[in-house]
């Protein structure tokens, strides 16, 4: 269905990811991946600014202000319960390879896969129920997922140019 998936391969959205558990009975899941040529060290330092900013599209996401494009000494000292993205609570995480955030009908986790040495894989997975039941879901949902798509997409591809100026 479209908005439901961009980049991630079938194996990737098979995967057990912790964000699964987190909204019992949701009917919606988006998958979104692409491959970046920065080691998952320094991938997973650019994805803990997401407690910063956005990192979308910042005149919707962050008020105007544009997301910062060098790192905030700091925001990779993580812990349970932190703010991320003004919406989000950090519900759990791995150094380097997973964290997980929670709103209140939505869940999502960013996990990082290292491809060899110096390079990785980013999969985001995105689950929520939509008011109004099964309507809702078919409906809403799918509208919630096509938005998703288009922030998440240019979120994701921020993070990935900003990684691999990194290095």
């Amino acid at each position: 269905m479209l908005g439901l998936n961009w980049g991630a391969s079938v194996s990737e959205r098979s995967a057990s990811l912790p964000c699964d558990e987190l909204v019992p009975g949701a009917r919606t899941r988006c998958d979104r991946a692409l491959s970046v040529d920065a080691p998952a060290a320094v991938l997973f330092r650019w994805l803990c600014q997401l407690r910063v900013a956005p990192y979308s599209y910042d005149l919707f996401d962050n008020l105007g202000r544009r997301s910062p494009r060098t790192l905030t000494p700091g925001a990779e000292q993580l812990e349970v319960g932190a703010r991320f993205m003004r919406i989000f609570s950090l519900r759990s995480f791995k150094p380097d390879e997973q964290l997980t955030l929670r709103a209140p009908a939505v869940a999502v986790t960013y996990a990082v896969h290292p491809r060899g040495a110096d390079r990785s894989r980013l999969v985001a997975r995105v689950v929520f129920t939509a008011s109004g039941g099964r309507l809702g879901d078919a409906l809403v949902g799918r509208v919630l997922a096509l938005g998703d798509l288009v922030m998440m997409r240019k979120q994701l591809l921020t993070l990935k140019e900003l990684a691999e100026r990194s290095v």
